[in-house]
């Protein structure tokens, strides 16, 4: 091993990784030189950087520079958590990089521990069916990201949400969650605006303006989806409230996000209530939500149809505020073994919902004994 290297030799040693990206271990191991001087002429290299950037360093090499440093230093991190030498055999090293997957970019992992790229994805694709722990940190993963999702009106991609995971602690790299939100079906608003920002705001119009207290029942019902997994497996819930009461008049689940889940939940709303005519039915602008099929049944039955302005949440407000509170109260808070325990947990939370909850909006009356307050008063009346 030699023991003193020029300022020229150390140079040409950091611009190795630098300049071309080659992996610490394998420098370390060509070069012949302990982890810890190697960590040393790193540290000296940032000063250097850090006096270069205060006499006056262009913006754009200052940039380049630190986003390098950057990368460096995650490299060290990961070499200083697995603690895994450049000549470990090949398994201890994919065993390691297992463990970080998600934490750090695929790129980072595989330069630090020496690993192609290639064997690294065999060894997932392989392994990841079986690998309890592997299933668990994605599931979990999942739920955080839907949760932050949700939190900012499905406005942020998976950048912003993993930076936001990041600030609570959570150890995610932005291309584990761009592949699970891909996975989820999630599409940030502002990554659809311009694509989906078409002459449908003339087309469909919002006859609800955000007036979300109408003066009696079946005067105007909200609809929306969500999204839940469970067990592997991805589930849509399509609900109804009538405004009135803030009640929960319909809803199905399903494994298909689909125009046909939007039908029968409407039709099993529209039996169960009879309304009039002059009821508005109000959703946001979904594909599923703007198909023919639907929205001619709707109208066949003389009925009015409401949509939000593209990319604005808050016109349908009410229904998000009710999914928040359904994930936070009841799908979050458990683990369903199967289909019919989660079927079951829906069911038993709409009742609960209805019957039992207090609602703010209602002077804390729950949906049910809103709706019977206004019988009592006025009747059955013909939109009842």
């Amino acid at each position: 091993m030699k023991s003193k290297f020029t300022n020229e030799e150390k140079q040409a040693i950091l611009e190795r990784y630098i300049s071309k990206f080659e992996s610490p271990t394998s420098i370390i191991k060509s070069v012949g030189i302990s982890k810890s001087t190697f960590y040393k002429w790193i540290s000296d290299y940032r000063t250097e950087q850090a006096e270069a950037k205060r006499k006056g360093l262009t913006l754009r090499n200052f940039n380049l520079l630190e986003a390098k440093v950057k990368r460096l230093e995650g490299i060290i991190e990961i070499i200083k958590k697995t603690n895994v030498l450049p000549n470990a055999p090949l398994q201890q090293k994919l065993y390691a990089a297992e463990k970080l997957s998600g934490e750090y970019s695929v790129h980072m992992i595989c330069d630090a521990l020496d690993i192609a790229r290639g064997t690294y994805y065999n060894h997932m694709f392989r392994n990841k069916k079986d690998n309890t722990w592997y299933a668990k940190r994605r599931e979990a993963l999942r739920i955080q990201i839907q949760e932050v999702f949700d939190e900012n009106s499905q406005i942020f991609g998976a950048r912003k949400i993993a930076a936001i995971l990041r600030n609570k602690g959570v150890k995610v790299s932005d291309e584990m969650v761009r592949e699970l939100m891909k996975d989820m079906g999630l599409v940030s608003i502002r990554q659809e605006a311009k694509k989906l920002y078409t002459d449908d705001i003339k087309r469909n119009k919002n006859y609800l303006n955000q007036e979300f207290d109408p003066d009696s029942p079946n005067q105007v019902w909200v609809s929306d989806i969500t999204y839940f997994k469970c067990n592997g497996k991805s589930y849509y819930i399509c609900v109804i409230i009538d405004l009135y009461a803030r009640k929960v008049i319909a809803y199905k689940a399903g494994k298909k996000n689909s125009t046909q889940l939007i039908k029968t939940t409407f039709r099993q709303a529209y039996e169960n209530r009879q309304p009039s005519s002059s009821l508005i039915f109000h959703t946001d602008r979904g594909a599923n939500y703007c198909s023919k099929t639907l929205n001619d049944y709707i109208k066949s039955l003389g009925i009015t149809r409401s949509f939000s302005r593209p990319y604005v949440p808050y016109d349908n407000s009410v229904i998000e505020s009710f999914f928040a509170s359904l994930k936070r109260e009841e799908l979050y808070r458990k683990k369903y073994r199967t289909e019919g325990e989660l079927f079951q947990a829906l069911n038993d939370y709409m009742d609960f919902y209805n019957t039992r909850r207090p609602h703010a909006k209602i002077q804390y009356k729950t949906p049910e004994q809103k709706e019977r307050e206004y019988s009592a008063i006025f009747g059955n009346s013909d939109n009842e």
